[in-house]
């Protein structure tokens, strides 16, 4: 018996609830790039990074959460009938969980796009900004990658 089978899994239907419901609050980049890509976009992409951050490079489409936060004044701005859906700059930053949270919190469906704005580009999709990166041609440095939350 090793580590991974000491524990024994939970039964198919235990596992789907569980993987369903997971799913019911994240997205990945993947999934993201590829709705945008196909022009399905049915959903608000939202960048909690920094405003600098954002305005060097983010996801297209992506609006920037204002200095004020997230208000309901704000999120009124934003069309009702789409999900929205919060990123910061990668796995170490929750900052897009505590958008989520907020956005839930004033009654908004709301996804996060796990991995964030590093593993957008780690995949190698196009940002858009001032200094818009290509991964698939460009090697992007620390910086580029807007390490603040």
């Amino acid at each position: 018996m090793t580590t991974v089978t000491e524990i024994p899994a939970a039964d198919p239907t235990t596992a789907f609830a569980h993987f369903a419901g997971k799913l019911s609050f994240e997205t990945d980049p993947a999934d993201v790039a590829y709705a945008l890509k196909a022009g399905d976009a049915d959903f608000v992409l939202i960048d909690t990074r920094a405003k600098g951050a954002y305005t060097k490079s983010h996801v297209p489409g992506a609006v920037n959460v204002p200095e004020g936060g997230i208000t309901a004044a704000w999120l009124a701005e934003l069309p009702a009938d789409k999900l929205l859906v919060t990123y910061c700059w990668g796995p170490a930053c929750n900052g897009s969980t505590r958008a989520a949270m907020r956005i839930a919190a004033l009654g908004r469906p709301v996804k996060e796009m796990i991995g964030g704005y590093e593993y957008w580009v780690r995949e190698g999709w196009r940002t858009e900004g001032k200094r818009p990166l290509d991964a698939r041609v460009d090697t992007p440095k620390p910086t580029d990658l807007g390490l603040f939350c």
